[in-house]
C-alpha cells in the first residue's frame, strides 16, 4: 500500500492533523518517518481513523477505544458487538448517567436558590374602569 502524508489522512477522515498526532500518541495509529521527517501513514489508516471517530462520536473515550484495537481496521459500525465492546459501552453509559444526574442535581439546587432569592412576582396594576359615558360618542 502507498504511504500518505498526514494532510491527506486528515482530509480523507475529516480529522485535524493534531487529532491524528494525538491518536498516534495514544497508540491507536502508527506512522513511519520519511527522509524529510514527515509522518507517513499506510493508506489503511484512513479506515482505522474513521472507526476511531465513530467510537468517539458514540461517547467512548480514547482509553475505551483501545479495547477495539483488534477490529479497528474492519467495519466497526456494522460488525456484531463483542462482549468486551458491550462491557465498555455499558461502563461508559453508567459514567455518563452519573454525570448527568450530578448536573441535574446542581441545576435543581441553583433553580431553587434563584427561586428563593427572587422577590415575589407583583401582579400587574388593574386596568382603569371603562368610562360610563364618553362625551365624544353619540348616545
Amino acid at each position: 500500500m502507498a504511504a500518505v502524508q498526514i494532510g491527506a489522512v486528515a482530509k480523507a477522515t475529516g480529522c485535524t492533523p493534531r487529532a491524528l498526532r494525538h491518536y498516534e500518541e495514544h497508540g491507536l495509529i502508527a506512522s513511519a518517518r520519511a527522509a524529510n521527517g514527515y509522518r507517513e501513514y499506510d493508506e489503511a489508516v484512513v479506515t482505522r481513523v474513521r472507526n476511531i471517530r465513530h467510537l468517539l462520536d458514540a461517547g467512548l473515550t480514547l482509553d475505551d477505544v483501545r479495547v477495539f484495537l483488534p477490529c479497528l481496521d474492519g467495519d466497526v459500525a456494522s460488525a456484531p458487538p463483542s462482549a468486551a465492546g458491550l462491557r465498555v459501552g455499558r461502563e461508559r453509559l453508567a459514567v455518563l448517567d452519573a454525570r448527568i444526574a450530578a448536573q441535574v442535581a446542581v441545576r435543581d439546587r441553583l433553580a431553587a436558590t434563584l427561586q428563593a432569592a427572587s422577590p415575589p412576582a407583583t401582579p400587574p396594576p388593574p386596568l382603569p374602569a371603562p368610562p360610563s359615558a364618553c362625551p365624544h360618542l353619540p348616545a
